[in-house]
């Protein structure tokens, strides 16, 4: 056998008999919803401790008019405009779920920005990364995009982000994680192979992300927040400030302010 079977029939460049504009428009009959669009800028939070925070801070408003049949739609202010944030979206195949979703549904620009274990240090945790590409140890991103190690970020958006936090606190650095399915199967064989490779990080969606938005032509960036070694040593798996919620609203806000107003200044193609 030279190829799992699992990566056998992936036609990557045939359009999908099952559509997302199918599932959203079922959803909205029979929900009886209005079709409307989501903000431009949505969040994904895996971990929930964002979209949590904000609730019992009164600082979200419901989107009435989501249509996703397995999660919730907030809107809150970030980086001076009305955002979108969808919490507890773990792992890749419910991310990209969500993620077609949301571009189906008028979003621009997805953020996604999970907790995530320590591979290669980076100094000592919490600190941010801003993912540049991720090792593919996922199912989800071979319907996406044939098959390679790693699933690359857009290069502008990275840059982006990297100059708007070079010089801001929180922490933060780019690099390389390690998209994997099975958390509990992360074994020392594993983290050498990752490690071997210069991964900073091991979490559950980018690699699955980024094949989507390769293929979709849609803008998404990834950012792990590195919170523990994976149980490792003493006193693990701390976030920081209220959760973490503290440092990762600033980054978000930092990283989309600076995005948003580079876009704005684009000159408007002729």
């Amino acid at each position: 056998m030279n190829t799992p079977p699992i990566l056998d029939n992936k036609h990557t460049s045939s359009p999908s008999i099952f559509a997302v504009s199918a599932l959203l428009r079922e959803a909205r009959r029979q929900k009886k919803l209005e079709v409307a669009d989501v903000p431009s800028v949505c969040i994904l939070d895996p971990d929930g401790d964002l979209v949590r925070t904000l609730r019992v801070a009164g600082k979200t408003i419901r989107f009435e008019n989501w249509p996703c049949y397995h999660t919730e739609l907030d809107c809150f202010s970030l980086g001076g405009q009305q955002v979108g944030i969808v919490g507890r979206v773990v792992g890749s195949s419910f991310a990209v779920l969500v993620a077609e979703e949301l571009f189906a549904s008028g979003c621009r620009l997805l953020v996604s920005l999970t907790s995530a274990g320590q591979i290669v240090t980076s100094g000592r945790p919490p600190y941010f990364v801003i993912i540049d590409r991720a090792l593919r140890d996922e199912g989800t991103s071979y319907h996406y995009a044939p098959p390679a190690e790693f699933a690359n970020a857009d290069p502008r958006l990275v840059a982006m982000a990297w100059k708007s936090m070079s010089a801001h606190k929180p922490r933060c650095v780019v690099g390389s994680s390690w998209t994997t399915d099975a958390p509990f199967r992360e074994t020392a064989e594993a983290i050498d192979f990752a490690r071997s490779k210069g991964v900073l990080a091991v979490e559950m969606e980018a690699a699955a992300l980024y094949a989507f938005a390769s293929a979709a032509g849609v803008k998404v960036l990834c950012l792990a927040h590195v919170t523990n070694t994976m149980g490792q040593s003493g006193d693990d798996f701390e976030k920081g400030e209220a959760d973490g919620t503290s440092d990762a609203l600033a980054a978000l806000d930092t990283i989309v302010r600076a995005i948003c107003a580079e876009a704005s200044e684009r000159p408007a193609a002729k």
